[in-house]
């Protein structure tokens, strides 16, 4: 069993727009998916792939509109990809852009999910899937997926660039008209999103051609148990400490599942656990900016004794010693 997908939350910035555009509660969306909305603070931090898709299908819900994401996808164009569109500004022509997403896509944005070419017939699909066995917010996030490939695209051939047909998974389509009138084309459905494309279009020159500047840190390989754990435990503590029962349900597995997993890594759920505490420990005492009273209350102590007692075992040295070593001033309660 392959380890669960995961992605960016960056990718969630136009949704929490697009909710509050609508009128609708960016908080309730948020809760409704057990994510936290601080998450929105830290765009390079990763989520599983599941959770954006029930994101994207309550941001669906809450504004009441089906084409909200394909309106999304079109409004933000490949900047909403983050270090995907710097790849593809940064290439000389669309065949070269579309083999660089291929290759980069999973270890900068989005794992558990395949976006590249494939021959069918004397041309080629530009396309999208999702290879996690994930069904809430499929279609969502295919549609989502769509508006980006066709801005790819776009970028290359000009923004009135139309296919000849595109395809979006799904059995139907709710507000098919609308959808089509936003991504300017018409749809079919079918088991995998994509866009036809004939071969001489790949030639295509860049008519903007930009550098790549700064390059995203790669996310976790899928398979990685032990980065995803460690990931829900980070954001499950903006709104306290989780238990392995929660972080199980999360990736889908049993509590004894997980354990397995975790053994095979040779590790388990609690040393996971105090790592994370550790390094977030560390990061607030060095920012500087909360006492170690408050520090050990967002961390889920009962009380700083607590807090301090565990830090020392860590480090060897009590939180206040530890900030002054690195020149932090003492915070007061």
């Amino acid at each position: 069993m392959d380890g669960p997908g995961l992605t960016r939350a960056c990718t969630m910035g136009p949704i929490v727009t697009a909710v509050e555009a609508a009128g609708g509660s960016v908080a309730r969306v948020f809760r409704r998916a057990e994510m936290p909305l601080a998450l929105m603070d830290e765009p390079d931090r990763f989520i599983l792939l599941s959770d954006q898709l029930r994101l994207v299908e309550g941001a669906v819900r809450e504004s009441g509109d089906p084409a909200l994401p394909a309106r999304l996808a079109m409004a933000t164009g490949i900047g909403g990809l983050g270090a995907i569109g710097r790849h593809v500004r940064a290439c000389a022509t669309l065949g070269e852009a579309l083999a660089r997403v291929e290759a980069v896509t999973s270890p900068l944005l989005q794992t558990a999910t395949w976006t590249g070419l494939r021959r069918e017939g004397t041309g080629f699909v530009y396309g999208y899937t999702v290879t996690e066995r994930v069904e809430v917010g499929r279609q969502a996030n295919a549609m989502l997926a769509l508006g980006y490939l066709l801005g790819t695209v776009r970028h290359f051939m000009g923004p009135h660039w139309r296919p000849e047909r595109a395809v979006l998974t799904g059995a139907s389509l709710p507000d098919r008209a609308e959808v089509e009138r936003i991504f300017g084309c018409e749809l079919s459905l079918g088991p995998r999103t994509g866009l036809p494309l004939d071969a001489a279009l790949l030639a295509a020159p860049n008519p903007a051609p930009g550098p790549l500047l700064e390059e995203a840190a790669p996310l976790p390989p899928e398979g990685g148990v032990v980065a995803c754990v460690a990931g829900l435990i980070e954001l499950a503590l903006y709104d306290g400490r989780p238990s392995i029962d929660w972080v199980a349900r999360r990736l889908g597995l049993s509590r004894r599942g997980l354990q397995r997993r975790l053994e095979a890594e040779g590790t388990g759920f609690a040393p996971i656990l105090q790592a994370v505490l550790r390094a977030r420990a560390e990061a607030l005492l060095a920012q500087g900016r909360l006492s170690i009273g408050r520090i050990a209350l967002d961390l889920g102590y009962a009380d700083p004794a607590h807090f301090t007692r565990a830090f020392v075992a860590w480090t060897g040295v009590g939180p206040r010693v530890w900030r002054r070593l690195r020149g932090g001033e003492e915070v007061q309660a």
